[in-house]
């Protein structure tokens, strides 16, 4: 009795239990076999055999699943959605290149119909240069703020409350053409403009010196209610477009035109000078004047109004106020032969004539420009 005893001590405990392998299916160990419980112990306990799994379940519990029925965490899943994502390099975007085919009966250089430049068609530099000397030459360009505050010092306006055709107004300014600052940097650019329009050198800093330059100006964008009295630059704080410019210097003498009656009854001892159009479509036969050197006061070397503002009054306009304001106190008339032009182009020839008859007079400015 004692002996069972013992053994049910030493096998009972949870300690041991805990420790002792799951062998199901087995025959009961040689040692409690041999030591049985008492009986009426035996037949108050639960048989433990019959609560006991089979090996292949216990032994499927225990063991970790294979890797194929693990599972497999996608790197979009929300457990990765706190982790540093990966930012992909942008591909670099590349030129994209133009398919240019050369057909050998069609010229590269091209004739702008709008402002007369021409350019190599497909060049980058040459259409650049084209497209902003065709916005210049058809709608002009601006005069600001900065321009005004220095008009003040250095020139003046000379008309104001112009009316014309078409409902066109602006006013006149006047300053010397050799002015520095915005006033002069503003007239570089638009010199640049001229010439390239007119295929004219540049003026030299002795031209510069003894000439004044005049500007038509029309109201921008902005519209600003002013009385009807004047438009002054009192009441035009806005920023405004500058349609047209004349270059007007101090001349000693000039060449008087050939009239149409001396031309027809001219003979091979007639001495006449052909004065250069070289863009006339008004006539064939181009200018003819008298090589002998007449005094004049005024002569015209460039003239330019934007081609969207042309056939309204404007050059015209700022001839008559060139004749009032050039010389203090007296009036220039072209009708006495006052006035001279440098060679005119073909549009430039009918503003000469139409304005000034045939007493108008030209003249060579590289004669005068040293």
């Amino acid at each position: 009795m004692s002996a069972a005893a013992s053994v049910k001590r030493t096998y009972g405990s949870s300690r041991s239990r805990s420790f002792r392998p799951s062998i199901p299916s087995s025959p009961v160990s040689d040692l409690r076999s041999s030591s049985p419980p008492p009986a009426q112990e035996r037949e108050n306990r639960p048989s433990r055999i019959a609560f006991k799994r089979p090996l292949e379940t216990s032994i499927s519990e225990n063991t970790p699943a294979p890797d194929s029925k693990r599972l497999k965490l996608s790197p979009k899943s929300s457990l990765f959605s706190t982790t540093t994502k990966k930012i992909k390099a942008k591909p670099k975007t590349q030129t994209k290149l133009a398919q240019l085919h050369l057909v050998p009966d069609q010229p590269l250089l091209r004739a702008c119909a709008l402002c007369g430049l021409s350019y190599v068609k497909a060049a980058a530099e040459d259409e650049t240069l084209h497209r902003g000397h065709c916005a210049r030459v058809r709608r002009g360009m601006e005069w600001g703020k900065a321009e005004e505050r220095e008009l003040q010092t250095v020139g003046s306006e000379v008309a104001s409350n112009l009316r014309l055709k078409d409902g066109l107004r602006g006013r006149i300014v006047c300053f010397r053409a050799d002015s520095p600052k915005k006033i002069g940097s503003k007239l570089s650019s638009l010199l640049e403009t001229i010439n390239l329009n007119l295929s004219a050198p540049a003026l030299t800093p002795l031209m510069l010196q003894r000439s004044k330059a005049y500007l038509f100006l029309t109201p921008g964008t902005v519209s600003v209610k002013a009385s009807s009295t004047a438009i002054t630059a009192s009441n035009s704080s806005h920023r405004e477009n500058i349609i047209a410019c004349i270059i007007a210097e101090e001349i000693q003498t000039a060449m008087r035109i050939a009239t149409p009656g001396e031309m027809s009854a001219r003979d091979s001892t007639t001495n006449l000078v052909t004065v250069d159009c070289p863009s006339s479509t008004n006539s064939d036969k181009g200018l003819f004047a008298h090589p002998d050197p007449l005094p004049t006061p005024l002569g015209i070397s460039r003239i330019f109004v934007a081609s969207s503002q042309r056939r309204k009054g404007v050059g015209s306009t700022l001839l008559d106020s060139i004749c009032r304001t050039f010389i203090h106190g007296y009036v220039l008339d072209p009708k006495r032969g006052e006035v001279a032009f440098t060679q005119p182009t073909g549009d430039g020839r009918a503003l000469m004539l139409n304005w000034g008859g045939e007493d108008v007079r030209v003249y060579d400015e590289s004669t005068i420009a040293s």
